[in-house]
């Protein structure tokens, strides 16, 4: 979350400069301080840490911190989504194209091979991913959706990541939330050891795999028994930049969940909250957490319990009233309720 800043400190409210730090850090110690204290550090004001005591306009105030939290997640959260809807009207593009390609005379491409290609069937898949992990020197950036990760996907591709890591090639994994908890991936990553490193998120985009940021992969139809390999430079360029987004907001794999700051919600329940208030169905959102329909419908339910609701309706009110559809601001305590009831 960037803001404008000056010559001098062009920075936003995520990375404050030393003199921004220790000003603002007072001012929320003292809560207010005087106007002439700031004149050093005018990016305080640019970015609305500080603002004028409409009291007395030679002293400034500090915006709360939890105020300022809520501001960054909100931000965050809006550059994911974004992301997301890219990426999903690239492959819709992508699809498209190679359509229109089939229907007629393709000229003669270089030895390279064609920017887009379509690889129909698994075999054609596969062949064309061990092609490319021959090639691979530098780095494999992949987003794996779909929550826990089965012993035999993992199995599956343990000889290109066991090649690609004898290559001295870095290897860098996006999951969802829910990956945490296989088994198998915790396994696999022990077995790579520094060469894979691994981060989480809520909800990540469709399957990528991208080998030395020249050739990518992405699923083709919802089966994924069909691919799109990419080799146009601007179109893999893209892909890498969402990655690196995605990326810069997940959390590493062995770093805590942050609680949602509502006593008896969970991290888990907070994001169906969310998509609940977006107007998404059950079996939707449980695709896009990695979880299965029962599961999320069980969540759901502990949602209803705990904010008191006796409809869907009256869910949607609830969770709109504790800002349970937005980014987590500071704690709030349920009426009725005590201590927070982890799950």
């Amino acid at each position: 979350m960037a803001g404008h800043g000056t010559d001098g400190h062009p920075h936003g409210a995520d990375r404050l400069c030393d003199a921004g730090d220790r000003v603002y850090s007072r001012a929320v110690r003292r809560g207010r301080l005087p106007r002439r204290d700031a004149e050093r550090v005018p990016c305080l004001l640019e970015l609305a840490l500080l603002h004028p005591d409409p009291d007395d306009m030679d002293w400034l105030v500090p915006t709360a911190p939890q105020e300022v939290m809520t501001r960054l997640l909100r931000g965050m959260y809006d550059e994911v989504s974004a992301s997301q809807r890219r990426v999903g009207s690239a492959v819709t593009a992508f699809e498209w194209y190679a359509g229109l390609g089939r229907q007629v005379h393709a000229p003669p491409v270089a030895s390279e091979g064609p920017a887009i290609r379509v690889l129909d069937g698994l075999a054609r898949i596969q062949a064309a991913m061990d092609e490319a992990t021959q090639a691979c020197t530098t780095e494999v950036l992949t987003v794996q959706p779909g929550g826990i990760r089965r012993e035999a996907e993992l199995s599956e591709g343990l000889h290109r990541a066991t090649a690609l890591r004898g290559r001295g090639v870095r290897m860098r994994d996006l999951y969802t939330h829910v990956a945490r908890h296989g088994h198998g991936l915790l396994s696999y990553l022990e077995l790579m050891g520094d060469a894979v490193e691994a981060r989480t998120l809520d909800e990540v985009i469709e399957r990528l795999i991208l080998f030395d940021r020249t050739v990518a992969f992405i699923p083709a139809n919802a089966e994924r028994t069909m691919a799109l390999e990419l080799r146009h430079p601007g179109l893999v360029e893209y892909l890498g930049t969402v990655f690196e987004r995605l990326w810069r907001l997940a959390l590493p794999l062995t770093a805590p969940l942050p609680d949602t700051g509502i006593e008896g919600i969970s991290h888990r329940e907070q994001s169906i909250a969310a998509l609940l208030a977006e107007g998404h169905q059950d079996a939707v959102i449980a695709e896009r957490l990695g979880i299965s329909v029962r599961t999320c419908r069980a969540h759901i339910a502990r949602l209803s319990e705990t904010l008191g609701a006796a409809s869907r309706t009256q869910l949607g009110v609830r969770i709109a009233q504790t800002g349970l559809d937005g980014p987590r601001g500071p704690a709030v305590t349920l009426p009725g309720r005590g201590s927070p009831n982890g799950r």
